[in-house]
């Protein structure tokens, strides 16, 4: 998380539970207009995606798990 977030996150604990709830759909609003189904990444999750790409991991749907142990 960045420093930024983890300020933002202090501030709104700070407000009584009401204004957290406004300051929530305020973040929530400006969020699904950024991206309205999630799927944007940001640049710190982008560089574990390629990582973990790089890392010679296997696709779980190309395992036959039928063959496991055999």
């Amino acid at each position: 998380m960045s420093s930024l977030a983890k300020d933002v996150s202090i501030m709104v604990e700070a407000l009584p539970e009401q204004d957290q709830l406004l300051a929530y759909e305020i973040i929530k609003k400006l969020v699904l207009a950024w991206d309205p189904d999630f799927t944007k990444v940001t640049l710190e999750e982008a560089e574990r995606i390629k990582a973990a790409e790089e890392s010679g991991f296997v696709d779980e749907e190309k395992i036959d798990w039928n063959l496991i142990g055999v």
